[in-house]
């Protein structure tokens, strides 16, 4: 993803700007299980002002906003980073090696 292509990866939810884990690991070029994966390993490093998982309604409405009818199958609700969580996340996948 170049310019504006993370630029449309940006939304507003709950007056936060944030991207989803799954724009994220395409960006860091990770699975988004990976990623996820290191959070909950480290997820005392991100506090609600870092990131939060979208509610079942956030959800519905991102898709509607987004215009998708299918979110790939998903299980769980996916995870939003605002710009500090992504600064921890980012150096997390680097400390374990996901990043170079």
């Amino acid at each position: 993803m170049i310019g504006d292509e993370i630029i449309s990866k940006i939304y507003l939810i709950r007056d936060l700007k944030i991207m989803l884990d799954k724009d994220l690991a395409h960006l860091y070029n990770v699975n988004t299980r990976d990623l996820n994966k290191a959070v909950s390993r480290n997820i005392k490093r991100f506090p609600n002002d870092f990131m939060f998982q979208l509610t079942e309604n956030e959800h519905k409405n991102l898709m509607f906003q987004i215009g998708t009818s299918s979110w790939g199958g998903n299980r769980k609700l996916p995870y939003a980073f605002t710009e500090q969580g992504m600064a921890m996340l980012s150096g997390i996948l680097k400390r374990i090696g996901l990043l170079m």
